[in-house]
């Protein structure tokens, strides 16, 4: 009788670890989730000031069609990238085609006294630098959640329940890294 009481005993203790170990689960799911919707919330407002920031220098610079353009064709690839790898190369093109505008714009002294320019590019720097935030604040739900997956012994929950690794949203290249530089 005392070996059955051990083994209900053993029992209770495993199914007690898988439930604590699948709520886990949830928890730091949830956890990357709502760090990537921090993500998506700072992207809208990038993508969102970018056709004032363009409108504001082609009252300016009107001859650099190609480049707005450029930005605008970068602009709408990043909007409709899904998934954080596709998301960050194509916010790496548009971080490119951002500072070609903005080294455009350095020829324009007219421009970069605008108190509107000047409000569009302290609003999109501040924006860089709590994309930054956000990103570092997902990456870290991501490892967390990584980690859990890759782990004896709360992988053999991850697969039971079909839990799956996280993305990293990365920026290649060191000056990617950076947020856009904002000077006069």
């Amino acid at each position: 009788m005392s070996t059955l009481y051990v083994i209900l005993a053993i029992l209770a203790v495993v199914v007690f670890w898988f439930i604590i170990a699948y709520n886990r689960f949830v928890r730091l799911n949830r956890r990357k989730d709502e760090a990537w919707s921090d993500i998506d919330v700072q992207l809208k407002r990038r993508h969102d000031l970018i056709p004032n920031l363009v409108e504001t220098i082609k009252g300016y610079a009107s001859h650099e069609r190609e480049l707005f353009e450029k930005v605008t064709q970068a602009r709408a690839q990043a909007i409709s990238a899904s998934g954080a790898a596709q998301k960050g190369e194509a916010e790496k093109a548009l971080s490119g085609a951002l500072k070609s505008l903005f080294a455009v714009a350095e020829n324009y002294p007219q421009l970069r006294a605008s108190e509107n320019f000047g409000k569009l590019q302290e609003e999109l720097s501040d924006t860089e630098n709590k994309i930054q935030a956000a990103r570092r604040f997902y990456n870290g739900n991501a490892r967390d959640l990584n980690i859990a997956v890759e782990t004896f012994p709360s992988n053999l929950v991850a697969k039971v329940f079909g839990f799956k690794q996280a993305e990293f949203f990365e920026v290649e290249g060191e000056a990617e890294k950076n947020p856009v530089e904002v000077k006069f």
